[in-house]
């Protein structure tokens, strides 16, 4: 025990990354499809090996990891939450502001009637939203105020006590809310109506999968004979499925196709498109031809762009076709990917900033219709450190800011400035593709290592008195924790419903995103028989990661009294 008590004292930064890869590995395991995440089995594992006696972090090392883990979800969601201010995206916003103040109000009537002190009901906020960063917004601004260095332990410990006892039950709660409870309060058959949304998605008429997606799509050859003295235009009309002409050989010489082009006979010509199209094309055209030469000249591609524009935010795929014109010519949307999910495709599908197009076409097409969409997706590309660290260092900058209500010094904190920082750069980037770049790898990286470095050392350093708190108030904690997960949700499903009108297989996704759980989103997926909730998520979840956070310093404020 001894030899543990001095590596604790020498090197309690071992004991750190060993909370961090055990939890993380714990975090991983599922039972019957369910896990308790990683961040909640981080913080559980770090207070047990807290036990083992006293750690001590400088403060700066839990300063910087959570400015990277909070700077990261900012700049992830900047794009969207600024474009989420918008007509088309309001009843979503307000889904999420409905579900922050609702649990603000509960989380400030519990402190009053049971006299919680500032510690636990901010990590009663934290846990019982299941937002993680509110740990650090409320730590920020706890320091603020001034505390002796024993109290601000304790209450230290407290955020991280009130969070352990509730995060993993809101978290639950949550996943099980999603796809079963919210349904029933909006008296809908969750299956039903996906099946309805899908239709609608798709013109009136049940999708089809393999017409949507353009998952078989190819060129081929065709010469010319029953097509001849007929325009490009005419011919393209009459195949369908959006087939294109990319090439036109006439006696060996290219000719450029153009839409008032007249084909002649003998002409070899390369077509591309689904492949149900151009295959019932050769009455249309003349004979297929194994011309390999002519296939091989014609470079096709396959590629993710993230979308970017802020013009196309909330518009559907036929609005984002008419606003491209010409330059959506020869290309075919392939996949819509919106935080890690595939978005069912249809003329009537919503895109929003931040979605990931997979495309398919020739190599020109596809450039062509990539700049007036965002940017290729590269795996090759590195991330701006410069850009990155300078908006950390503006965000922990605009953090020192403060201003008073009553005796107490509101401030958004360093986590508050720098994921205010973070949207700005995020937003930025989304203006101008050429700076900031942060790929999606990179992202993700930099937010598990912030998050997960960040509560390992709350759990470290405050493990002997957060389990103390953790038995003081653990019943209570948890009493609480079931209402501050459920009132907002039940409030947030009937003001969505019944009052904005919400469609309630977007509800259930916007309800995930709004809590921030977006795995919730994979039960009601399961539930529904379809993808269509995922329509919901990425706004909720982008204005939920900001309002929830904010949270922190608002209760710190609320609640001390001195």
């Amino acid at each position: 025990m001894e030899t543990v008590r001095w590596i604790i004292a020498t090197a309690p930064e071992i004991f750190l990354l060993l909370a961090i890869a055990i939890g993380t590995i714990l975090g991983r395991i599922r039972i019957r499809g369910f896990s308790i995440g990683t961040t909640a089995c981080i913080l559980i594992v770090a207070v047990l090996i807290g036990q083992l006696g006293s750690f001590t972090f400088p403060p700066i090392l839990r300063a910087i990891l959570f400015s990277l883990f909070v700077f990261t979800i900012g700049y992830r969601s900047g794009p969207e939450f600024f474009a989420s201010l918008s007509v088309r995206t309001l009843a979503q916003v307000v889904l999420a502001l409905v579900i922050g103040a609702t649990g603000l109000a509960l989380v400030l009537i519990f402190a009053r009637v049971f006299t919680l002190d500032t510690g636990t009901a901010a990590g009663l906020t934290a846990g019982a939203l299941t937002q993680s960063s509110v740990i650090g917004t409320a730590s920020g601004a706890l320091a603020q105020l001034g505390l002796p260095s024993d109290v601000l332990k304790q209450q230290e410990a407290n955020i991280a006590a009130g969070y352990a006892v509730t995060y993993v039950l809101g978290y639950i709660l949550t996943l099980l809310f999603v796809p079963f409870v919210a349904p029933r309060l909006m008296r809908i058959d969750l299956k039903a109506e996906a099946k309805k949304l899908e239709a609608e998605l798709a013109g009136g008429t049940p999708p089809k999968t393999e017409n949507l997606s353009y998952r078989k799509f190819q060129a081929r050859a065709y010469r010319v004979s029953a097509g001849a003295g007929r325009t490009i235009g005419a011919i393209e009309a009459e195949i369908g499925g959006r087939t294109v002409v990319e090439r036109i050989v006439r006696s060996g010489v290219d000719i450029k196709p153009q839409q008032d082009t007249v084909l002649e006979a003998g002409d070899d010509i390369v077509i591309a498109g689904p492949t149900a199209a151009i295959v019932a094309a050769k009455p249309i055209l003349g004979a297929e031809i194994d011309a390999g030469e002519l296939l091989r000249n014609l470079p096709g591609h396959v590629i993710e762009v993230l979308v970017e524009n802020p013009q196309l935010h909330g518009r559907s795929l036929r609005e984002i076709v008419d606003r491209l014109g010409d330059n959506a010519r020869g290309v075919f949307l392939r996949a819509l990917t919106r935080m890690g999910r595939e978005v069912p495709l249809g003329p009537d599908t919503r895109v929003y900033l931040g979605d990931v197009m997979t495309l398919v076409g020739s190599t020109g097409n596809i450039a062509r219709a990539t700049a007036p969409v965002g940017h290729a997706l590269n795996t090759s590309d590195r991330t701006d450190i410069a850009f990155l660290a300078a908006g950390i260092a503006v965000g922990l900058l605009a953090g020192l800011a403060s201003f008073k209500i009553g005796t107490v010094a509101l401030t958004l904190g360093g986590g508050g400035g720098a994921l205010i920082a973070g949207l700005v750069c995020g937003w930025l980037r989304s203006r101008r593709p050429g700076i900031g770049a942060m790929p999606p790898a990179a992202q993700q990286t930099l937010s598990d290592i912030g998050l997960g470095g960040f509560i390992a050392a709350i759990g470290l350093g405050n493990g002997l008195a957060a389990w103390s708190a953790i038995q003081a108030h653990g019943l209570l904690l948890v009493g609480m924790g079931i209402v501050v997960t459920l009132v907002p949700m039940t409030v947030g499903t009937l003001v969505a419903y019944y009052l904005l009108r919400m469609n309630p297989v977007v509800t259930c996704g916007a309800l995930a995103g709004a809590m921030t759980v977006d795995a919730a989103v994979t039960g009601a997926c399961d539930v529904a028989e379809s993808q269509t909730p995922v329509l919901g998520v990425a706004v909720p979840y982008a204005v939920g990661n900001v309002v929830l956070t904010v949270l922190g310093p608002i209760v710190v404020a609320a609640t001390y009294s001195g």
